[in-house]
């Protein structure tokens, strides 16, 4: 599988070591053999030359680079509820194919997104249909609607998973509980999810109560950060044309198939003023809170005033916004269509400057599977097609090809894409890094490989993304899950070997007082 020589093992098999002469530690990036020892790294030594002894699963990949397994912390799953729609053993099968060997699983249905908070008759939304993709019944809202999440996911995970908790208005007397049973923390959303009745968006009170619950809790809150405006007013950026007029209330543009209709209806100020809520909310509390997906560049000022001040906030972006601009959507092209919407080339630039800075702590894939029916790819209606990107299997590659023209190293693609996430996910103490006691989960990859993005390499179960036929850099060769080889080359563990992952939570013994 290396430049140098063939992989002496088979995929599924668990492996005892693994050679590079290219290892990403901590510090340095040098020749290392790997130890792995029940599904733990037990040592990290030079590289050896030696042949292994025999029956020694050793694999060797000479220049090939080994990193950490990439953490993805924001991965929407269609099961329980929606057998039609993306479950665990394809979702999983895609994130072994990209190198990722831990993903989190979200309690929530994801955001209809509509594109008008309060949308004219012509832009209603369809009907929630049976099947409908992207959501999963029931929510993870629940300590009994866990129970149903870790029942359906067992036996068919092809790599970690670990599950969010949800917050919804009335359910604050369910989440210490659901702390108490393994999930590192909540996901709310501060809009509307166009499945009301399953999800609902949270109030001021809300948060208000669920962070008064929360403190002094290892856990964290994440947070869908749109806020629905008083009316809608639409923001133009300078390379929007406005000959066109009269469709939207307000909007000088009319076509609901141009891209640039769909981003009026979305402005920045709908991402700026729920940050600026949750920034104040951090700091009043001290609950350690996380911005999911950012798009707009407007919200770095608050973000970065609230962390000086001392505001525990992390913030996450994802790939379609640092690799995709609102410029370059085609017409009717809503497998692009996403909420909050990508941007232009201009905030594109600031998301990046960003990343550079710290500001923004790392990329995660926002993966949201859909069905090409509910995208509504004939019809091309921005505002009527579901939302959501699914790009769980490129996380990696996508960020390189553009990360490393700007700068960055293999060691800040750990931060981003590894590190960082772990700790996120309170799963730091045993992911994330290569050092003995960690589970031994690696990426094996070739940062220099070029390939283009085909359908019949796409193993999301919908092979709908729109990075079809993009060129990147930076392939996936295997993927080790605690020790074993789950993906090996386009091949797959013929069992799934993927864990649910549960974490230990400090939980004080005291009475919550009100909030106000």
């Amino acid at each position: 599988m290396s430049k140098k020589g063939a992989a002496s093992v088979e995929v599924g098999v668990e492996v005892m070591a693994v050679r590079s002469t290219r290892v990403v530690l901590d510090e340095t990036i040098c020749p290392a053999e790997i130890i792995i020892c029940n599904g733990q790294i037990s040592d990290i030594v030079p590289r050896r030359s030696r042949a292994p002894a025999s029956g020694q699963k050793v694999l060797d990949v000479g220049d090939l680079v080994v990193m950490p397994g990439i953490i993805d912390t924001h991965v929407h799953t269609c099961e329980p509820g929606h057998a039609a729609g993306e479950g665990y053993a394809f979702a999983t099968k895609a994130a072994a194919a990209g190198g990722v060997t831990t993903l989190v699983d979200m309690p929530l249905c994801r955001t209809h997104c509509s594109g008008l908070p309060f949308p004219p008759q012509s832009a209603q939304l369809p009907a929630k249909e049976e099947g409908d993709s992207g959501n999963c019944l029931p929510p993870t809202t629940t300590l009994a609607n866990l129970a149903s999440k870790l029942q359906v996911a067992a036996g068919q995970c092809h790599v970690d998973v670990a599950f969010w908790g949800g917050l919804i208005p009335g359910n604050q007397e369910e989440l210490i509980s659901m702390l108490q049973a393994g999930v590192p923390g909540f996901k709310c959303s501060l809009i509307a999810s166009g499945v009301e009745e399953e999800s609902p968006h949270v109030s001021l009170q809300d948060l208000h109560m669920a962070l008064n619950e929360l403190q002094d809790r290892d856990c964290v809150l994440l947070v869908h950060a749109e806020q629905e405006l008083g009316q809608w007013k639409p923001t133009l950026e300078p390379w929007f044309s406005t000959t066109v007029s009269g469709h939207f209330p307000g909007s000088p543009h009319s076509d609901p198939t141009e891209y640039r209709t769909f981003l009026d209806s979305r402005p920045d100020t709908m991402e700026v003023e729920a940050i600026h809520i949750i920034a104040n909310l951090c700091l009043q509390y001290k609950v350690p809170c996380h911005i999911l997906h950012l798009s707009s560049a407007q919200a770095l000022p608050i973000i970065r005033d609230a962390r000086q001040k001392g505001a525990p906030l992390t913030v996450e972006t994802a790939p379609h916004y640092l690799t995709l601009t609102a410029e370059g959507v085609p017409p009717g092209a809503t497998s692009y269509k996403c909420c909050p919407p990508i941007r232009g080339k201009a905030n594109q630039e600031q998301l990046w400057a960003a990343l550079q800075e710290g500001l923004i702590d790392m990329v995660i894939s926002a993966h949201t599977p859909c069905s090409p029916d509910l995208k509504l790819l004939a019809d091309g209606d921005f505002f009527k097609a579901q939302g959501g990107i699914a790009s769980l299997q490129f996380g990696l590659p996508l960020l390189w090809t553009s990360a490393k023209p700007r700068g960055f190293s293999l060691h800040d693609m750990v931060q981003l894409m590894c590190t960082k996430p772990a700790s996120l996910c309170r799963l730091d103490g045993r992911k994330g890094a290569l050092r003995p006691g960690m589970d031994a989960d690696l990426v094996i990859w070739d940062p220099d490989k070029q390939f283009e993005v085909k359908k019949n390499m796409i193993q999301h179960k919908h092979q709908l993304t729109p990075f079809l036929g993009f060129q990147l850099h930076g392939e996936v060769l295997a993927t080790l899950v605690r020790g074993r080889l789950v993906y090996l080359k386009g091949k797959f563990s013929p069992t799934p070997e993927g864990d649910l992952l549960i974490t230990q939570t400090k939980m004080p013994v005291r009475v919550s007082s009100p909030y106000y």
